[in-house]
């Protein structure tokens, strides 16, 4: 069925797998109840449980839960956690601040858009090389069509001072030996080893260690966009705190302009008095 008559079967219904409330009863989300078969679970179990609709080892928790930690920077430079200090010295209420710091994070170059594209250059190259195909070719080949590999390579620095402590991590959970994290691992040897000395990011390692967890594009894409919440109402507050105005202020004299010069404005003439 399509069409009108689909619209009209739906007409004051909501058919949904995902869960309803009955107020005064009962809860259910994704036809478990709430308050009773999910009392225990913690507030990033639950949310991946909506997303997924799966449960996670304790162990694989503790990265996941690292994975979000890890990348929580409060430092109000960073051009999201920008947006909630701004909002903050502009006086804006920490709901709209904090509700647009997130909507930027949706940056194409290093944000939720390359956690998008990391995880399905990831799963398409396993799939690949599991079909018997050549890593190196098929890292070429995403060179050469997308003029890059997405997850590798950071534009300030080489390095990446998230790896080593989430690994440390992931060997201490006995997660540290999963497919995709071993070809994330390969794909950098081989960028290292040719002429494009791209070393890999953070954005690599989450993804490799998610898709491990059985997360898929998209499931990673909704888990990833909190990540960096936890450094933004810092940020926030501290701007607050001080005289509204004063985060980042840019005097005229430092901006580069080049519009019409400085002129002098006229007045347009004085009509004649009618009763004159």
């Amino acid at each position: 069925m399509k069409g009108p008559r689909l619209l009209v079967e739906l007409v004051g219904r909501l058919t949904t797998r995902m869960g309803a409330v009955f107020p005064g009863e009962r809860a259910v989300f994704r036809g478990l109840d709430l308050h009773a078969s999910l009392k225990g679970l913690d507030w990033l179990e639950l949310y991946l449980f909506g997303i997924t609709g799966r449960r996670f080892t304790p162990q694989q928790m503790k990265v996941l839960q690292a994975i979000w930690s890890y990348t929580s920077y409060p430092d109000a430079r960073i051009w999201n956690n920008r947006v909630a200090a701004l909002a903050g010295t502009a006086r804006s209420t920490g709901s709209l601040g904090i509700a647009a710091a997130l909507a930027v994070s949706e940056a194409q170059i290093y944000g939720r858009g390359i956690d998008l594209r990391t995880s399905e250059f990831l799963r398409r190259a396993k799939t690949q090389v599991d079909a018997a195909a050549n890593l190196t070719g098929v890292v070429r080949a995403e060179l050469k069509q997308q003029r890059g590999i997405a997850g590798y390579g950071r534009p300030i620095v080489a390095g990446d001072e998230r790896i080593a402590p989430m690994m440390a991590l992931a060997r201490e959970q006995g997660l540290d030996g999963g497919p995709h994290l071993q070809l994330a691992f390969e794909v950098e040897k081989i960028l290292l080893a040719g002429r494009w000395r791209l070393h890999m990011n953070y954005a690599a390692l989450a993804a490799a260690l998610c898709a491990d967890f059985g997360l898929t594009p998209l499931e990673y894409y909704f888990f990833g966009i909190p990540a960096f919440l936890a450094g933004m109402p810092p940020c926030y507050l501290e701007a607050a705190e001080k005289p509204a105005g004063l985060l980042f202020p840019l005097p005229c004299r430092i901006l580069s302009y080049e519009g019409v010069a400085r002129r002098r404005w006229r007045g347009a003439p004085m009509k004649p008095d009618a009763s004159g």
